[in-house]
């Protein structure tokens, strides 16, 4: 079976100023030699400095928006189109963060149609799913998930397949500073491959990334990253830094 390369994608939600941001990134670059040749970096920025990481990225990191529109224009103030994104130079663009799910009102149909879109234009995209503390005490994370997956995932072909990448993301885990246990991360991106498995096929679920995103850091990232099923993390506060996301990536050899 084909080893699948791992991604370590940097989510920097709403932080850092323009300078702030470059210096962070210049500094990511400096260290490019050492990032691991069976790793994908990713970096998601905030949308308005895209088009100048990427005329510093090289092949080195790819880049990817937060969010996008599910509409391809039109009047829609303050929204970003797929089209518009992939134009200044990304390849990726995360969709159903919990965040947006919890704070914007963000359906899982909307999430589909925003996934949908972002395809049309042959950007890849980072799906996350996860539960709550409360779904996973009523013992229903496994449903939850899978529900999410249906919707986001309908009508899609084992082709399309190919361009999306699952980020599992406990919700009680996102900048708590508590993290899915090893057992609990590989079993439930275990039962994700399984769904994906059955949903499309095997061969489409030996080759979908899946990645874990819940408060991990330079500790607890090797650990992560050896179980079977975890190909990598979406990573959050721990990205805004040199320091504290160069091991997460090192983590990912």
């Amino acid at each position: 079976m084909m080893k699948r390369k791992k991604i370590v994608a940097g989510n920097w939600k709403m932080n850092h100023s323009y300078h702030e941001a470059l210096a962070v990134f210049a500094q990511l670059l400096e260290h490019k030699e050492e990032f691991p040749a069976n790793a994908e970096v990713i970096i998601c920025p905030p949308a308005l400095y895209l088009r100048e990481f990427a005329k510093k990225a090289g092949n080195h990191v790819a880049l990817g928006a937060q969010n996008c529109h599910f509409e391809v224009e039109g009047a829609f103030t303050g929204e970003i189109s797929a089209e518009m994104i992939k134009s200044v130079g990304a390849r990726y663009c995360i969709l159903g963060h919990s965040e947006r799910r919890s704070m914007f009102a963000e359906t899982d149909e909307i999430v589909s149609r925003k996934l949908r879109h972002a395809l049309t234009v042959s950007l890849n995209v980072i799906l996350c799913c996860g539960e709550s503390l409360e779904v996973r005490e009523d013992d229903n994370h496994f449903a939850w998930v899978q529900q999410q997956l249906n919707i986001a995932l309908d009508g899609l072909s084992p082709e399309q397949m190919q361009k999306v990448v699952i980020a599992y993301e406990p919700v009680w885990a996102i900048g708590t500073g508590l993290t899915a246990s090893r057992d609990q991360a590989q079993e439930m991106h275990a039962f994700i491959r399984r769904y994906i498995a059955e949903r499309f096929n095997e061969e489409t679920a030996n080759t979908t990334r899946i990645l874990y995103g819940g408060s991990c850091n330079a500790e607890n990232a090797p650990l992560l990253f050896s179980c079977p099923d975890v190909d990598g993390g979406l990573i959050g506060g721990a990205s805004l830094k040199l320091s504290t996301f160069l091991p997460i990536i090192l983590a990912a050899r």
